[in-house]
């Protein structure tokens, strides 16, 4: 299954022609940006208002989030005679005559030409309806293809940073077991001056003072360990590159682990005791960073 971008555009041409050499030509298009969910805004003529549920319609549909705008013109060649009424377009406007002077009896008889633009005007609109929502499907087919193009260059782009983060794990990991053994030795070595300072004016024994040098420092030890939070981020990132195979509507859950992934890369950052360790976690903050304004794309 495909992912797709919440950014696109697309747009079609369509003519509506009635009998007779009067054309009307109809123009749709379909702006697409990002949003938390379906926003629909729609821009037709005046002729068109009464397609307006159809669309929405159409377009819920096709989409589940971001802000989409259809907008319909339309324009119309000049006329250069008149076309021939049919006889239900006929029989109906006297049925409407008859009506409204029964009701307005100071109501004037409609012209020849009134008549003529009255059925024309029928005649446009009824053939314009249909071409209208064809147009706009064929328009929605194009921005769900321009949606799944930039979909796929984001899942690139994703895939490329979830690499690059993996990377940066491997160079940590063989890091850790190293700067834990440092920072313990270098905080019982303190101690230990500590200790030879203080010398016989302290009332507790000696071995009291070791054991807890040991468990203080094996307490540190475990504050500054990240190999937790590496092993988190690596099933973070497990769990994004399957749901970019997997395809379909995944922005939401991607926001999230992006979430987790930052947490992640700062608890490394506050308890890293090394500085090859620090330039890792800013490293995987600026990539994580990345991610996140693309994911925001995502439907």
């Amino acid at each position: 299954m495909a992912v797709y971008s919440m950014t696109g555009y697309a747009g079609t041409l369509a003519t509506a022609s009635q009998s007779g050499p009067s054309t009307t030509h109809l123009a749709v298009e379909l702006r697409s940006v990002n949003g938390r969910f379906l926003d629909l805004v729609l821009k037709l003529p005046e002729e068109l208002r009464g397609l307006e549920p159809a669309l929405r319609e159409q377009l819920s549909a096709a989409f589940r989030r971001g802000k989409i705008e259809l907008r319909m013109g339309t324009q119309r060649d000049a006329d250069t005679a008149w076309p021939e009424p049919s006889t239900d377009q006929l029989n109906r406007l006297s049925r409407l005559d008859s009506t409204v002077r029964s009701w307005l009896g100071d109501a004037r008889p409609l012209s020849v030409n009134e008549a003529l633009n009255w059925c024309r005007s029928g005649a446009v609109t009824e053939r314009l309806d249909e071409v209208a929502l064809e147009a706009a499907a064929k328009a929605i087919t194009g921005l769900r293809e321009a949606r799944a193009r930039e979909g796929a260059k984001l899942v690139t782009t994703l895939t490329d940073r979830t690499a690059r983060l993996r990377e940066l794990a491997v160079q940590a990991e063989p890091l850790v077991p190293a700067v834990v053994k440092r920072q313990q030795e270098r905080f019982l070595e303190r101690w230990n001056e500590a200790l030879a300072a203080a010398g016989a004016a302290s009332s507790i024994p000696i071995e009291s003072l070791q054991e807890r040098a040991l468990n203080e420092a094996a307490a540190m030890a475990i504050r500054i360990d990240v190999a937790e939070e590496l092993s988190r981020l690596r099933a973070h990132l497990d769990e994004i590159d399957r749901l970019l195979k997997a395809g379909g509507e995944l922005g939401k859950r991607l926001d999230f682990l992006i979430q987790e992934l930052h947490r992640e890369a700062n608890t490394m950052g506050s308890k890293s005791a090394a500085l090859e360790l620090t330039g890792i976690s800013v490293e995987m903050k600026v990539l994580i960073e990345q991610m996140r304004e693309q994911v925001q794309n995502i439907e």
